[in-house]
């Protein structure tokens, strides 16, 4: 496997010494020979290296430096002379371009040429200066770079001044982009086009189409009601969270959490203010039943919220055993499943609400928010936009787009064969030589001291991992989705590349 990083250990720069002698002393003769066959640059402090990689060998090299005077600068005077203005704002130099011999090939190159422009376009370059050696003319130029002033050097070594800019990088980088692997927990890659619809939702062609994709969640999930909305899965949850205001005004409720999603519903709670307590067990630690068994025993609560599955840190929560203790105190259940539904089967039969959304695990585009209804809620004191009741009464209150109901349709046509091939996945993850902390039917937790290097590698080489969020940051964690179309393929090359990059560190 060919796959490219930032140089950060002494042991990758002792090799960067000995590719730059092979280069450029053994076969261009642009300096002298020593015993050691070692040359290190002289603006080496300054230079963030590209490395390429084959397996744990280091193959291919190149250099980013953005310090004045650039080594070109010193060739034919200061480059700004040579360019146009808006390509002058902030320039960076690439330099000693340089790939082993035996490994001169289309993939290294490719490997080169990608991560070059990610890195300079991710950094916010406006151009790249190169001296780029003549016999190389055509691989440069491939690449974008674009010749911009008389060669230079001597017969033995001659160099072209070239440059690229963003706007040459254009077609590259969307090229680029759309064939990154991505990993995230939502939104969902699209394998079918969607197009947009003019269809009424006035119309009896819709009614039929929004009644068959209630019949068929209803069926799904065991529930009785099921009431689509236009947002995302915090809105399903806010519009949960507005009916329980007006179903229990007179009582309280217990919410439970271990995780970001379970904190953010009890924000949610403070807004609607409600009157509840909360049980906190500590990020990714599993629900006690006993203790919240005690805590129902020291006060009366009305109804219980949690979420199934705490995608922050691939906790799957204990929705069986929660049912039955609610039966067994008469409590109302409620369950945020925007993350556990369409992902593992489970019944919705004895939850009070449940609400999910169409981005996750359903595998289509976002936009669609579900509270599902063990009974029809009767009265609400919620805007009209989170009024269930409201719901109920009009059946389609507001507008909601054709081409968003014809997506759930087209999704759910997937099921239930698709809960087989999450879990076939899921089996994969567990399996695979990487540092997992945690995983469930949607999402694994990777933990590693070094993540913030792995997730910038692994972003320099086209994988797009579910890391940016603060929560995961301040844990040294990722994430892995397993919801994404191209997962089985996408998967086992994350995996290679991740395990390489960890014997690198």
């Amino acid at each position: 496997m060919y796959w490219s990083k930032i140089a950060t250990t002494e042991k990758e720069f002792e090799a960067i010494a000995a590719l730059n002698y092979e280069t450029f002393v053994e076969e261009i003769p642009q300096h002298t020979s020593n015993n050691q066959k070692r040359l290190v640059d002289k603006f080496h402090a300054e230079n963030t290296y590209i490395v390429v990689y084959k397996g744990v060998e280091i193959v291919g090299m190149a250099a980013f430096r953005d310090k004045r005077p650039f080594s070109i600068d010193q060739k034919i005077g200061i480059v700004e002379k040579h360019l146009a203005p808006e390509d002058c704002n902030y320039l960076c130099e690439i330099r000693l371009l340089a790939v082993k011999k035996a490994h001169r090939n289309g993939r290294v190159f490719s490997k080169l040429a990608t991560a070059i422009y990610r890195y300079y376009y991710d950094k916010g370059y406006t151009a790249c200066v190169i001296s780029g050696t003549v016999r190389e003319e055509k691989l440069y130029s491939e690449m974008g770079f674009k010749q911009f002033a008389p060669a230079v050097g001597t017969e033995e070594a001659r160099f072209l001044p070239m440059v690229l800019t963003r706007k040459d990088s254009a077609v590259f980088r969307e090229r680029l982009r759309e064939n990154n692997a991505v990993f995230y927990p939502g939104p969902v890659a699209m394998e079918l086009s969607i197009e947009q619809s003019v269809l009424s939702h006035r119309s009896l062609q819709f009614e039929q189409e929004l009644a068959q994709m209630k019949e068929t969640l209803c069926q799904l999930t065991s529930a009785q009601f099921v009431i689509p909305m236009v947002g995302s899965g915090t809105l399903a949850n806010d519009a949960m969270l507005g009916q329980l205001k007006s179903d229990f005004n007179d009582g309280r409720g217990l919410f439970l959490t271990n995780g970001e999603f379970g904190n953010r519903l009890i924000h949610q709670a403070q807004q609607w203010d409600l009157s509840f307590d909360w049980l906190d067990f500590g990020w990714g630690q599993s629900f006690s039943i006993e203790r919240i068994e005690q805590q129902l025993q020291i006060d009366t609560y009305r109804y219980i919220v949690f979420v199934h599955s705490e995608t922050s840190n691939s906790t799957m929560n204990p929705l069986e055993d929660l049912k039955q203790l609610a039966a067994r105190y008469d409590i109302a259940l409620c369950a945020d499943c925007v993350s556990s539904f369409g992902a593992t089967p489970f019944s919705m039969a004895h939850l009070h609400y449940a609400t999910a959304s169409s981005g996750k695990a359903l595998g289509t585009i976002a936009g669609v928010a579900f509270v599902f209804c063990k009974e029809a809620p009767q009265v609400s004191v919620a805007p009209l936009y989170m009024n269930l009741p409201y719901y109920m009464e009009k059946t389609i209150p507001f507008t909601l787009p054709h081409f968003l109901v014809q997506s759930v349709n087209t999704a759910l046509k997937a099921y239930p064969e698709r809960f087989e091939n999450l879990q076939n996945r899921l089996e994969l993850v567990r399996k695979a030589a990487l540092p997992i902390q945690a995983v469930n039917p949607i999402i694994a937790t990777l933990q590693h001291a070094e993540m913030p290097k792995i997730m910038e590698t692994c972003v320099l080489n086209g994988f797009l991992l579910h890391g940016d969020s603060g929560y995961l940051k301040e844990r040294h964690s990722a994430q892995i989705s397993m919801i994404q179309p191209k997962f089985e393929r996408d998967f086992k090359k994350v995996a290679e590349l991740i395990a390489n990059i960890m014997k690198t560190l």
